[in-house]
Protein backbone atom coordinates (compact mmCIF):
# COMPACT_ATOMS: atom_id res chain seq x y z
CA UNK A 1 0.00 0.00 0.00
CA UNK A 2 1.58 3.11 -1.17
CA UNK A 3 1.96 6.13 2.03
CA UNK A 4 -0.95 8.38 -0.13
CA UNK A 5 -3.35 5.85 0.10
CA UNK A 6 -2.21 5.10 3.69
CA UNK A 7 -3.09 8.66 5.18
CA UNK A 8 -5.78 8.58 2.90
CA UNK A 9 -7.42 5.36 4.86
CA UNK A 10 -5.89 6.92 7.63
CA UNK A 11 -7.82 9.98 7.83
CA UNK A 12 -10.99 8.52 6.88
CA UNK A 13 -10.71 6.72 10.00
CA UNK A 14 -10.35 9.27 11.98
CA UNK A 15 -13.32 10.85 10.48
CA UNK A 16 -15.63 7.92 11.42
CA UNK A 17 -17.84 9.17 13.62
CA UNK A 18 -18.88 5.66 15.67
CA UNK A 19 -18.81 7.42 19.60
CA UNK A 20 -22.32 8.45 20.75
CA UNK A 21 -20.65 10.02 23.75
CA UNK A 22 -18.24 9.99 26.36
CA UNK A 23 -18.21 9.68 30.32
CA UNK A 24 -15.27 11.99 31.08
CA UNK A 25 -14.59 10.02 34.45
CA UNK A 26 -16.10 7.05 36.63
CA UNK A 27 -14.61 4.97 39.25
CA UNK A 28 -17.52 1.80 39.28
CA UNK A 29 -17.03 0.89 35.26
CA UNK A 30 -13.89 -0.31 35.10
CA UNK A 31 -12.50 -2.43 38.76
CA UNK A 32 -9.82 -0.96 40.63
CA UNK A 33 -9.27 1.63 37.79
CA UNK A 34 -10.10 5.32 37.38
CA UNK A 35 -11.39 5.31 33.63
CA UNK A 36 -13.36 6.90 31.22
CA UNK A 37 -16.20 5.26 29.03
CA UNK A 38 -16.42 5.85 25.27
CA UNK A 39 -20.53 4.44 24.62
CA UNK A 40 -20.66 3.65 21.26
CA UNK A 41 -23.13 3.68 18.78
CA UNK A 42 -25.42 0.82 17.61
CA UNK A 43 -25.82 -2.74 19.01
CA UNK A 44 -27.37 -5.88 17.14
CA UNK A 45 -29.02 -6.88 19.85
CA UNK A 46 -32.29 -5.24 21.19
CA UNK A 47 -32.51 -6.64 24.88
CA UNK A 48 -36.22 -4.94 26.29
CA UNK A 49 -34.56 -3.96 29.37
CA UNK A 50 -32.01 -2.09 28.33
CA UNK A 51 -31.10 1.35 29.35
CA UNK A 52 -29.42 2.94 26.32
CA UNK A 53 -32.33 3.28 23.58
CA UNK A 54 -30.33 6.16 22.32
CA UNK A 55 -27.24 4.65 21.69
CA UNK A 56 -28.50 1.83 20.68
CA UNK A 57 -30.69 3.32 18.08
CA UNK A 58 -28.75 6.58 17.35
CA UNK A 59 -25.76 7.65 14.89
CA UNK A 60 -22.28 8.23 16.69
CA UNK A 61 -21.53 12.11 17.02
CA UNK A 62 -18.22 11.90 18.07
CA UNK A 63 -15.40 11.20 15.46
CA UNK A 64 -12.70 8.84 16.37
CA UNK A 65 -10.14 11.61 16.11
CA UNK A 66 -12.31 13.59 18.23
CA UNK A 67 -12.08 10.91 21.31
CA UNK A 68 -8.34 10.58 20.60
CA UNK A 69 -8.04 14.33 21.55
CA UNK A 70 -9.71 13.74 24.24
CA UNK A 71 -7.49 10.79 25.92
CA UNK A 72 -4.58 12.19 24.72
CA UNK A 73 -5.38 15.40 27.37
CA UNK A 74 -6.44 12.67 29.82
CA UNK A 75 -2.64 11.33 29.91
CA UNK A 76 -1.80 11.22 33.47
CA UNK A 77 -5.27 11.49 34.83
CA UNK A 78 -6.90 7.98 34.15
CA UNK A 79 -6.16 4.80 34.32
CA UNK A 80 -8.43 3.05 32.01
CA UNK A 81 -11.17 3.46 28.78
CA UNK A 82 -14.20 1.59 29.21
CA UNK A 83 -15.40 0.83 26.25
CA UNK A 84 -19.02 0.24 25.65
CA UNK A 85 -22.55 0.98 23.90
CA UNK A 86 -24.39 -0.09 22.24
CA UNK A 87 -21.84 -2.78 21.20
CA UNK A 88 -18.25 -2.12 20.85
CA UNK A 89 -17.05 -4.76 18.42
CA UNK A 90 -19.59 -3.98 15.93
CA UNK A 91 -17.39 -0.86 15.14
CA UNK A 92 -15.24 -1.99 11.68
CA UNK A 93 -12.21 0.46 13.20
CA UNK A 94 -12.76 -1.20 17.01
CA UNK A 95 -9.14 -1.97 16.32
CA UNK A 96 -7.10 0.46 14.99
CA UNK A 97 -9.21 2.59 18.20
CA UNK A 98 -7.32 -0.31 20.46
CA UNK A 99 -4.39 0.73 19.20
CA UNK A 100 -3.98 4.34 19.51
CA UNK A 101 -5.34 3.72 23.59
CA UNK A 102 -2.77 1.71 24.09
CA UNK A 103 -0.25 3.47 22.75
CA UNK A 104 -1.43 6.22 25.18
CA UNK A 105 -1.15 4.26 27.25
CA UNK A 106 -4.15 3.32 28.63
CA UNK A 107 -5.55 -0.22 29.60
CA UNK A 108 -8.65 -0.96 27.99
CA UNK A 109 -12.32 -2.93 29.53
CA UNK A 110 -14.67 -4.13 26.69
CA UNK A 111 -18.11 -4.21 27.79
CA UNK A 112 -19.90 -6.99 25.39
CA UNK A 113 -22.46 -8.94 24.57
CA UNK A 114 -20.18 -11.50 23.20
CA UNK A 115 -21.52 -11.57 19.46
CA UNK A 116 -18.44 -11.60 17.59
CA UNK A 117 -15.90 -13.72 19.34
CA UNK A 118 -13.37 -13.30 15.89
CA UNK A 119 -12.97 -9.84 17.11
CA UNK A 120 -13.11 -10.49 20.07
CA UNK A 121 -10.13 -12.95 19.80
CA UNK A 122 -8.03 -10.52 17.07
CA UNK A 123 -8.15 -7.73 20.11
CA UNK A 124 -6.79 -10.62 22.71
CA UNK A 125 -4.38 -12.21 20.09
CA UNK A 126 -3.07 -8.17 19.75
CA UNK A 127 -2.75 -8.16 23.68
CA UNK A 128 -5.04 -5.13 23.25
CA UNK A 129 -7.39 -5.70 25.56
CA UNK A 130 -6.66 -5.74 29.44
CA UNK A 131 -10.65 -6.64 30.96
CA UNK A 132 -13.71 -7.97 29.73
CA UNK A 133 -17.50 -7.64 31.02
CA UNK A 134 -19.10 -10.73 29.03
CA UNK A 135 -23.37 -10.21 29.13
CA UNK A 136 -24.57 -13.36 29.85
CA UNK A 137 -27.87 -12.59 28.86
CA UNK A 138 -30.31 -15.68 29.14
CA UNK A 139 -29.81 -19.02 28.90
CA UNK A 140 -30.02 -20.93 25.80
CA UNK A 141 -33.48 -21.71 25.97
CA UNK A 142 -34.25 -18.17 26.47
CA UNK A 143 -31.49 -16.21 24.52
CA UNK A 144 -33.63 -15.41 21.51
CA UNK A 145 -36.54 -14.07 23.52
CA UNK A 146 -34.26 -11.67 25.51
CA UNK A 147 -32.22 -10.03 22.77
CA UNK A 148 -34.09 -11.05 19.75
CA UNK A 149 -31.17 -13.12 18.13
CA UNK A 150 -30.07 -16.23 17.26
CA UNK A 151 -26.26 -15.26 18.70
CA UNK A 152 -26.28 -18.12 21.07
CA UNK A 153 -23.64 -20.16 19.54
CA UNK A 154 -21.61 -17.06 19.21
CA UNK A 155 -21.78 -16.26 22.58
CA UNK A 156 -21.04 -19.80 23.48
CA UNK A 157 -17.33 -19.21 21.36
CA UNK A 158 -16.71 -15.92 23.18
CA UNK A 159 -17.31 -17.43 26.74
CA UNK A 160 -15.28 -20.40 25.60
CA UNK A 161 -12.47 -18.12 24.14
CA UNK A 162 -12.22 -15.85 27.53
CA UNK A 163 -11.91 -18.64 28.97
CA UNK A 164 -9.07 -20.72 27.49
CA UNK A 165 -6.90 -17.42 27.25
CA UNK A 166 -7.22 -16.97 30.84
CA UNK A 167 -8.36 -13.40 30.05
CA UNK A 168 -9.38 -11.52 33.30
CA UNK A 169 -13.16 -10.58 32.93
CA UNK A 170 -16.06 -11.15 34.66
CA UNK A 171 -19.80 -12.67 33.45
CA UNK A 172 -22.80 -10.81 34.03
CA UNK A 173 -26.58 -11.37 34.20
CA UNK A 174 -28.97 -8.53 34.07
CA UNK A 175 -32.17 -9.53 36.51
CA UNK A 176 -35.35 -8.85 35.82
CA UNK A 177 -37.87 -11.23 37.33
CA UNK A 178 -40.55 -11.07 34.67
CA UNK A 179 -37.95 -12.01 32.31
CA UNK A 180 -35.97 -14.06 34.09
CA UNK A 181 -36.65 -16.72 37.41
CA UNK A 182 -34.37 -18.32 39.63
CA UNK A 183 -34.49 -21.28 37.55
CA UNK A 184 -32.90 -19.64 34.55
CA UNK A 185 -30.12 -18.03 36.29
CA UNK A 186 -29.37 -21.47 38.07
CA UNK A 187 -29.05 -22.79 34.73
CA UNK A 188 -26.51 -20.15 33.53
CA UNK A 189 -24.65 -20.60 37.11
CA UNK A 190 -24.64 -24.33 35.90
CA UNK A 191 -23.07 -23.35 32.68
CA UNK A 192 -20.78 -21.72 33.87
CA UNK A 193 -19.92 -24.45 36.39
CA UNK A 194 -19.02 -26.83 33.30
CA UNK A 195 -16.93 -24.94 31.57
CA UNK A 196 -14.87 -23.84 34.44
CA UNK A 197 -15.29 -20.56 34.55
CA UNK A 198 -13.18 -19.08 37.37
CA UNK A 199 -14.30 -16.01 38.36
CA UNK A 200 -17.18 -14.06 40.39
CA UNK A 201 -20.44 -13.98 38.24
CA UNK A 202 -22.42 -10.56 38.58
CA UNK A 203 -26.14 -10.30 38.91
CA UNK A 204 -27.11 -6.76 38.36
CA UNK A 205 -30.67 -6.45 39.43
CA UNK A 206 -32.74 -4.37 37.10
CA UNK A 207 -33.73 -0.79 38.69
CA UNK A 208 -36.85 1.28 36.65
CA UNK A 209 -35.33 4.50 36.41
CA UNK A 210 -36.49 5.77 32.63
CA UNK A 211 -37.37 4.68 29.44
CA UNK A 212 -35.85 1.39 28.07
CA UNK A 213 -35.56 -0.33 24.35
CA UNK A 214 -38.38 -2.74 25.06
CA UNK A 215 -40.33 0.03 28.06
CA UNK A 216 -40.08 -2.55 30.56
CA UNK A 217 -42.20 -2.13 33.42
CA UNK A 218 -40.73 -2.34 37.12
CA UNK A 219 -40.57 -5.56 38.48
CA UNK A 220 -43.08 -7.04 40.72
CA UNK A 221 -41.02 -8.93 42.64
CA UNK A 222 -36.91 -9.51 42.70
CA UNK A 223 -35.08 -12.83 42.43
CA UNK A 224 -35.52 -15.05 45.12
CA UNK A 225 -31.85 -15.18 45.80
CA UNK A 226 -31.80 -17.61 48.94
CA UNK A 227 -33.17 -20.43 45.79
CA UNK A 228 -29.45 -19.68 44.05
CA UNK A 229 -26.80 -22.47 43.06
CA UNK A 230 -23.74 -22.42 45.01
CA UNK A 231 -21.50 -23.49 42.62
CA UNK A 232 -19.38 -20.51 41.79
CA UNK A 233 -19.07 -17.39 43.46
CA UNK A 234 -22.09 -14.94 43.58
CA UNK A 235 -22.15 -11.41 43.82
CA UNK A 236 -25.25 -9.34 43.83
CA UNK A 237 -25.43 -5.48 42.82
CA UNK A 238 -28.36 -3.41 43.29
CA UNK A 239 -30.35 -6.23 45.23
Amino acid sequence: MNTEREYSLLKNALANRVIYSITKFTTLDYPNHLACILWFAKCNMACPYCYNPDIVRGDGVLSIGEILDFLQKRVGMLDGVVLSGGECTLCPDVEYICEKIKNLGFKIKIDTNGSNPKTLETLIEKDLIDYVALDYKAPNYKFQNITKRKDFDKFSQTLDLLIAKAVPFEARTTVHSKLLDENDINAIIEDLHKRGYGGVYYLQNYLHVGDTLGKTVEQDNKLNVTKLSQLIPIELRNF
